[in-house]
Protein backbone atom coordinates (compact mmCIF):
# COMPACT_ATOMS: atom_id res chain seq x y z
CA UNK A 1 0.00 0.00 0.00
CA UNK A 2 1.18 3.50 -0.84
CA UNK A 3 -0.56 6.56 0.55
CA UNK A 4 -2.56 8.78 -1.77
CA UNK A 5 -1.11 12.27 -1.90
CA UNK A 6 -3.32 15.12 -0.67
CA UNK A 7 -2.34 17.92 -3.05
CA UNK A 8 -2.84 21.05 -0.95
CA UNK A 9 -1.40 23.31 -3.62
CA UNK A 10 -3.96 22.18 -6.18
CA UNK A 11 -6.83 22.23 -3.68
CA UNK A 12 -5.92 25.74 -2.53
CA UNK A 13 -5.92 26.97 -6.13
CA UNK A 14 -9.44 25.63 -6.52
CA UNK A 15 -10.57 27.23 -3.27
CA UNK A 16 -9.15 30.60 -4.33
CA UNK A 17 -11.04 30.31 -7.62
CA UNK A 18 -14.29 29.58 -5.76
CA UNK A 19 -13.68 32.57 -3.49
CA UNK A 20 -13.10 34.78 -6.53
CA UNK A 21 -16.47 33.67 -7.93
CA UNK A 22 -18.17 34.83 -4.73
CA UNK A 23 -16.28 38.15 -4.70
CA UNK A 24 -17.46 38.96 -8.24
CA UNK A 25 -21.06 39.05 -6.98
CA UNK A 26 -20.44 41.37 -4.01
CA UNK A 27 -21.50 45.02 -3.96
CA UNK A 28 -17.94 46.04 -3.02
CA UNK A 29 -14.66 44.12 -2.68
CA UNK A 30 -13.42 42.90 0.70
CA UNK A 31 -10.34 44.65 2.07
CA UNK A 32 -7.34 42.91 3.64
CA UNK A 33 -4.55 44.81 5.41
CA UNK A 34 -1.27 43.11 6.26
CA UNK A 35 1.15 44.81 8.64
CA UNK A 36 4.83 43.89 8.66
CA UNK A 37 7.44 45.39 10.99
CA UNK A 38 11.07 45.08 9.95
CA UNK A 39 12.56 43.21 7.01
CA UNK A 40 12.74 39.57 8.10
CA UNK A 41 13.30 37.69 4.79
CA UNK A 42 10.80 34.89 5.43
CA UNK A 43 8.13 37.31 6.65
CA UNK A 44 8.68 39.51 3.62
CA UNK A 45 8.03 36.55 1.30
CA UNK A 46 4.92 35.50 3.23
CA UNK A 47 3.50 39.02 3.15
CA UNK A 48 4.16 39.37 -0.57
CA UNK A 49 2.42 36.06 -1.26
CA UNK A 50 -0.59 37.03 0.85
CA UNK A 51 -0.96 40.36 -0.91
CA UNK A 52 -0.69 38.75 -4.34
CA UNK A 53 -3.26 36.07 -3.47
CA UNK A 54 -5.67 38.70 -2.13
CA UNK A 55 -5.47 40.75 -5.32
CA UNK A 56 -5.95 37.66 -7.50
CA UNK A 57 -9.34 36.89 -5.92
CA UNK A 58 -10.49 40.50 -6.25
CA UNK A 59 -9.79 41.89 -2.77
CA UNK A 60 -8.49 45.32 -1.94
CA UNK A 61 -4.99 44.49 -0.67
CA UNK A 62 -3.06 46.89 1.51
CA UNK A 63 0.40 46.21 2.91
CA UNK A 64 1.72 48.45 5.68
CA UNK A 65 5.50 48.16 5.94
CA UNK A 66 6.96 49.63 9.10
CA UNK A 67 10.64 49.91 10.06
CA UNK A 68 12.28 47.69 12.66
CA UNK A 69 12.53 50.72 14.94
CA UNK A 70 8.73 51.15 15.13
CA UNK A 71 7.71 51.49 18.77
CA UNK A 72 5.09 49.39 20.49
CA UNK A 73 2.78 52.39 20.86
CA UNK A 74 3.20 53.45 17.24
CA UNK A 75 2.24 49.96 16.05
CA UNK A 76 -0.84 49.98 18.29
CA UNK A 77 -1.81 53.33 16.76
CA UNK A 78 -1.57 51.87 13.25
CA UNK A 79 -3.76 48.92 14.29
CA UNK A 80 -6.27 51.38 15.76
CA UNK A 81 -6.45 53.22 12.42
CA UNK A 82 -7.10 49.97 10.56
CA UNK A 83 -9.79 49.01 13.07
CA UNK A 84 -11.57 52.28 12.24
CA UNK A 85 -11.15 51.95 8.46
CA UNK A 86 -14.46 50.71 7.03
CA UNK A 87 -12.81 49.63 3.77
CA UNK A 88 -10.72 47.07 5.67
CA UNK A 89 -12.45 43.81 6.66
CA UNK A 90 -9.41 41.82 7.71
CA UNK A 91 -6.24 42.79 9.61
CA UNK A 92 -3.19 40.56 9.86
CA UNK A 93 -0.06 41.50 11.77
CA UNK A 94 2.78 39.36 10.47
CA UNK A 95 4.67 37.46 13.18
CA UNK A 96 7.29 37.40 14.54
CA UNK A 97 7.45 41.01 15.65
CA UNK A 98 10.67 42.67 16.87
CA UNK A 99 11.56 41.71 20.43
CA UNK A 100 10.81 45.18 21.85
CA UNK A 101 7.12 44.81 20.86
CA UNK A 102 4.63 42.79 22.93
CA UNK A 103 3.06 40.57 20.27
CA UNK A 104 0.12 39.46 22.39
CA UNK A 105 -0.87 43.03 23.21
CA UNK A 106 -0.80 43.88 19.52
CA UNK A 107 -2.94 40.87 18.61
CA UNK A 108 -5.36 41.76 21.41
CA UNK A 109 -5.69 45.27 19.96
CA UNK A 110 -7.07 44.02 16.63
CA UNK A 111 -10.85 44.31 16.33
CA UNK A 112 -12.06 40.68 16.81
CA UNK A 113 -14.43 41.17 13.86
CA UNK A 114 -11.38 41.85 11.64
CA UNK A 115 -9.05 39.27 13.25
CA UNK A 116 -8.66 37.06 10.17
CA UNK A 117 -5.76 35.16 11.76
CA UNK A 118 -8.16 33.99 14.50
CA UNK A 119 -5.66 34.79 17.26
CA UNK A 120 -7.71 37.24 19.35
CA UNK A 121 -8.78 35.80 22.74
CA UNK A 122 -12.41 36.48 21.86
CA UNK A 123 -12.21 34.37 18.70
CA UNK A 124 -10.30 31.65 20.55
CA UNK A 125 -12.97 31.59 23.26
CA UNK A 126 -15.82 31.48 20.75
CA UNK A 127 -14.15 28.58 18.96
CA UNK A 128 -13.86 26.60 22.19
CA UNK A 129 -17.48 27.44 23.09
CA UNK A 130 -18.63 26.11 19.71
CA UNK A 131 -19.83 29.55 18.58
CA UNK A 132 -19.29 31.15 15.16
CA UNK A 133 -15.81 32.65 15.03
CA UNK A 134 -12.84 33.44 12.86
CA UNK A 135 -10.72 30.28 13.04
CA UNK A 136 -6.90 30.16 12.73
CA UNK A 137 -6.08 29.56 9.08
CA UNK A 138 -3.72 26.58 9.29
CA UNK A 139 -6.07 24.34 11.34
CA UNK A 140 -8.99 25.39 9.15
CA UNK A 141 -7.05 24.52 6.00
CA UNK A 142 -6.01 21.20 7.52
CA UNK A 143 -9.64 20.35 8.36
CA UNK A 144 -10.76 21.15 4.82
CA UNK A 145 -8.08 18.81 3.43
CA UNK A 146 -9.11 16.04 5.83
CA UNK A 147 -12.75 16.41 4.77
CA UNK A 148 -11.70 16.28 1.12
CA UNK A 149 -10.67 12.62 1.52
CA UNK A 150 -12.97 11.40 4.30
CA UNK A 151 -16.75 11.38 3.79
CA UNK A 152 -17.35 11.68 7.53
CA UNK A 153 -15.21 12.21 10.63
CA UNK A 154 -17.85 11.07 13.11
CA UNK A 155 -16.51 8.48 15.53
CA UNK A 156 -12.95 8.55 14.23
CA UNK A 157 -9.99 8.83 16.59
CA UNK A 158 -7.84 11.86 15.85
CA UNK A 159 -4.43 12.50 17.39
CA UNK A 160 -2.99 16.02 17.23
CA UNK A 161 0.74 16.13 17.94
CA UNK A 162 1.33 19.71 19.05
CA UNK A 163 -0.31 22.00 21.59
CA UNK A 164 0.28 25.53 20.27
CA UNK A 165 -2.43 28.16 20.40
CA UNK A 166 -1.97 28.73 16.67
CA UNK A 167 -2.36 25.16 15.40
CA UNK A 168 -2.54 22.31 17.93
CA UNK A 169 -5.29 23.50 20.27
CA UNK A 170 -7.64 24.95 17.62
CA UNK A 171 -7.08 21.87 15.45
CA UNK A 172 -8.20 19.64 18.32
CA UNK A 173 -11.32 21.75 18.85
CA UNK A 174 -12.27 21.66 15.16
CA UNK A 175 -11.94 17.88 15.17
CA UNK A 176 -14.07 17.67 18.32
CA UNK A 177 -16.74 19.75 16.62
CA UNK A 178 -16.72 17.19 13.81
CA UNK A 179 -17.43 14.37 16.29
CA UNK A 180 -13.93 12.91 16.46
CA UNK A 181 -12.50 11.45 19.63
CA UNK A 182 -9.42 13.63 20.09
CA UNK A 183 -6.08 13.05 21.80
CA UNK A 184 -3.60 15.91 22.12
CA UNK A 185 0.02 14.77 22.27
CA UNK A 186 3.29 16.70 22.06
CA UNK A 187 7.05 16.36 21.98
CA UNK A 188 7.18 15.29 25.64
CA UNK A 189 4.44 12.67 25.39
CA UNK A 190 5.71 9.35 26.74
CA UNK A 191 5.91 6.65 24.05
CA UNK A 192 4.64 9.01 21.35
CA UNK A 193 4.59 6.36 18.58
CA UNK A 194 2.20 4.23 20.66
CA UNK A 195 -0.12 7.20 21.21
CA UNK A 196 0.00 8.34 17.58
CA UNK A 197 -0.54 4.84 16.18
CA UNK A 198 -4.18 4.72 17.32
CA UNK A 199 -5.11 7.66 15.08
CA UNK A 200 -7.43 7.36 12.13
CA UNK A 201 -6.51 11.01 11.55
CA UNK A 202 -3.02 12.13 12.59
CA UNK A 203 -2.09 15.83 12.54
CA UNK A 204 1.59 16.59 13.16
CA UNK A 205 2.18 20.20 14.25
CA UNK A 206 4.99 20.06 16.78
CA UNK A 207 7.89 21.68 14.90
CA UNK A 208 10.28 18.74 15.14
CA UNK A 209 11.77 17.56 11.83
CA UNK A 210 10.56 14.08 10.84
CA UNK A 211 9.46 13.27 14.40
CA UNK A 212 6.66 11.00 13.19
CA UNK A 213 8.00 7.80 11.69
CA UNK A 214 6.34 4.68 10.34
CA UNK A 215 5.99 3.07 13.78
CA UNK A 216 3.75 5.98 14.83
CA UNK A 217 1.21 5.65 12.03
CA UNK A 218 -1.82 3.38 11.85
CA UNK A 219 -2.09 1.59 8.49
CA UNK A 220 -4.48 3.52 6.27
CA UNK A 221 -4.52 6.66 8.44
CA UNK A 222 -4.93 10.19 7.10
CA UNK A 223 -1.70 12.04 7.92
CA UNK A 224 -1.63 15.84 7.87
CA UNK A 225 1.86 17.31 8.18
CA UNK A 226 1.79 20.94 9.34
CA UNK A 227 5.50 21.15 10.11
CA UNK A 228 7.90 23.28 8.08
CA UNK A 229 11.51 22.64 9.05
CA UNK A 230 14.92 22.78 7.41
CA UNK A 231 16.55 19.38 7.08
CA UNK A 232 20.27 18.77 7.49
CA UNK A 233 20.68 19.28 3.73
CA UNK A 234 18.85 22.61 3.85
CA UNK A 235 15.70 21.31 2.17
CA UNK A 236 12.23 21.79 3.64
CA UNK A 237 10.91 18.81 5.58
CA UNK A 238 7.83 18.31 7.70
CA UNK A 239 7.23 16.83 11.14
CA UNK A 240 6.54 13.52 9.39
CA UNK A 241 9.19 11.30 7.83
CA UNK A 242 7.40 11.36 4.48
CA UNK A 243 9.28 8.56 2.72
CA UNK A 244 8.99 6.21 5.70
CA UNK A 245 5.31 6.94 6.38
CA UNK A 246 4.01 7.00 2.81
CA UNK A 247 3.93 3.17 2.48
CA UNK A 248 1.85 2.94 5.70
CA UNK A 249 -0.63 5.80 5.55
CA UNK A 250 -3.78 5.92 3.46
CA UNK A 251 -3.50 9.64 2.68
CA UNK A 252 -0.68 12.08 3.35
CA UNK A 253 0.15 15.75 2.74
CA UNK A 254 3.59 16.62 1.34
CA UNK A 255 5.94 19.35 2.57
CA UNK A 256 6.04 21.68 0.76
CA UNK A 257 2.78 21.76 -1.20
CA UNK A 258 0.41 20.44 1.44
CA UNK A 259 -1.01 22.53 4.26
CA UNK A 260 1.00 25.69 3.48
CA UNK A 261 -0.98 26.84 0.42
CA UNK A 262 -4.23 26.16 2.28
CA UNK A 263 -3.21 28.58 5.03
CA UNK A 264 -3.20 31.52 2.62
CA UNK A 265 -6.42 30.36 0.92
CA UNK A 266 -8.13 30.18 4.32
CA UNK A 267 -6.86 33.66 5.20
CA UNK A 268 -8.82 34.88 2.17
CA UNK A 269 -11.80 32.78 3.19
CA UNK A 270 -11.72 34.31 6.69
CA UNK A 271 -11.56 37.81 5.18
CA UNK A 272 -14.65 37.04 3.10
CA UNK A 273 -16.37 35.69 6.23
CA UNK A 274 -15.48 38.88 8.13
CA UNK A 275 -16.78 40.99 5.22
CA UNK A 276 -20.17 39.26 5.34
CA UNK A 277 -20.45 39.40 9.14
CA UNK A 278 -19.53 43.10 9.33
CA UNK A 279 -22.12 43.99 6.70
CA UNK A 280 -24.82 41.53 7.82
CA UNK A 281 -24.64 39.85 4.38
CA UNK A 282 -25.37 36.11 4.32
CA UNK A 283 -22.61 34.43 2.32
CA UNK A 284 -22.09 30.79 1.46
CA UNK A 285 -18.39 30.28 2.06
CA UNK A 286 -16.74 27.72 -0.22
CA UNK A 287 -14.57 24.90 1.11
Amino acid sequence: MTAQLIDGKNYAAGLRARLADVVKKLPAPPGLAVVIVGDDPASTVYVRNKGKAAEEVGFISRTLRLPETTTHDDLLEEVKKLNADDAIDGILVQLPLPKHIDSQQVLNAIDPAKDVDGFHPMNIGRLWAGLPSLVPCTPLGSLILIKSVLPTLSGLHAVVVGRSNIVGKPMAQLLLQNDCTVTIAHSRTANLPHVARVADVLVAAVGKPQLITADGVKPGAVVIDVGINRGTDGKLVGDVDFNAVKPVAGFITPVPGGVGPMTIACLLRNTLQAYGARRAITLTLPD
